[in-house]
């Protein structure tokens, strides 16, 4: 089995493409060319990085056009720099 290890202070994530059709309130298909871009990923790897504040499964925001994108084995996946990555995804409580 393959897989992809980041090396030098990079982080791949898993980009997980939204194909739902969307519309405008009148109605009028967006074609994909027109959409804006996800900006979020799920960390899948990262390289050997000292006191990281993410580990694989963190869902993180990352920086507009960062990064490498890359098809392997069927996935779509994002190699971009530590330093891209703006914050980390969490989850929490309703007041």
């Amino acid at each position: 089995m393959k897989e992809l290890q980041p090396i030098n202070q990079n982080v791949l994530l898993e980009l997980t493409e939204n194909h739902a059709e969307q519309r405008t309130a009148s109605g009028i298909i967006i074609p994909d060319s027109a959409k804006e871009k996800q900006k979020v990923g799920k960390v899948v790897a990262i390289s050997k990085i000292e006191n990281a504040e993410i580990v694989p499964g963190d869902e993180v925001l990352y920086k507009e056009f960062a990064g490498t994108e890359i098809e392997f084995e069927g996935k779509h996946f994002l190699l971009l720099p530590y330093s891209e990555i703006l914050s980390k995804v969490v989850e929490t409580e309703s007041v």
